[in-house]
């Protein structure tokens, strides 16, 4: 097949109904999804995974070197899930030995905005949308559904749970638990992402329950651990599990309410 005015490796693997737009440039270890566009000017270096029924937008860089200075050349992949869109200019890293998984990943059904970064190593859940000019540090970790603002920063092995929103602009330092929003500087827990989760399908009572875990860990003047240990003692639940599964797995500590108040935010 040819590709007028685009530079296509010709050991690059792609699929059927594959537009590849002029000065566009596929180098070899490539792999591309039926029915995927690859907008002009976008390039998808060695180590580019791209599923099916994608968009990638002109001056995207899928697999680009990671920028880290660990990184000893070593094989490794950028792995974009199907059915998702990637805006223009995003930069997607391929990974690094350092997680021992050699592999970026951003996952389906997603929308990543302009000017987005995700660094190596990083894994993104499904359904998830980052607003322009994220970046998201190495490793970090993004649960499906979540909601980045634009210009939001992400400081490296942080995770941000799933179902979240987290407000345009923000300066993420700590893990983001499950189901809330975050908002002010420093960033804070304002409360549940309650018309998020209605919108996904989330029972009164499963929300009701979600909200009353979380007036355990933010407004009972308890500890995290001890805060984990009445979380426990509760129902046993998909979302009590993921909850405390989330906040026992941290390793940078969970954001923490607002100093000034304990009002939830609109975001």
């Amino acid at each position: 097949m040819e590709y007028k005015n685009a530079n296509v490796h010709p050991e690059a693997k792609i699929g059927a109904n594959v537009v590849v737009e002029p000065y566009a440039t596929v180098h070899k270890d490539v792999v591309i999804g039926d029915n995927t566009w690859i907008g002009a000017n976008a390039v998808l270096m060695t180590g580019s995974r791209v599923g099916k029924n994608c968009k990638i937008y002109p001056g995207a860089v899928i697999a680009g070197e990671p920028q880290d200075l660990k990184f000893k050349g070593e094989v490794s992949t950028a792995e974009i899930g199907d059915n998702t869109i990637i805006r223009e200019f995003v930069t997607v890293n391929r990974g690094t030995e350092a997680s021992g998984k050699l592999r970026t990943i951003v996952g389906s059904s997603c929308l990543i905005m302009s000017y987005v970064h995700v660094a190596h190593d990083c894994v993104v859940g499904n359904n998830v949308i980052l607003a322009g000019y994220t970046g998201l540090a190495g490793e970090v970790e993004v649960g499906d559904w979540a909601i980045v603002g634009g210009g939001t920063v992400v400081h490296q092995f942080v995770k941000l749970g799933q179902h979240i929103m987290i407000s345009g602009g923000s300066k993420v330092g700590k893990d983001v638990p499950p189901y809330v929003l975050a908002g002010h500087d420093p960033l804070a827990y304002g409360g549940i992402n309650k018309i998020g989760l209605r919108r996904r399908g989330f029972t009164s009572g499963q929300i009701d329950s979600i909200h009353n875990m979380y007036r355990i860990v933010y407004q009972s003047n308890l500890n995290v651990s001890q805060a984990c240990d009445e979380l426990a003692k509760l129902p046993a639940s998909v979302e009590r599990d993921v909850i405390l599964n989330a906040i026992r797995g941290s390793r940078r500590g969970i954001i923490k309410t607002s100093l000034s108040d304990n009002v939830e935010i609109e975001l």
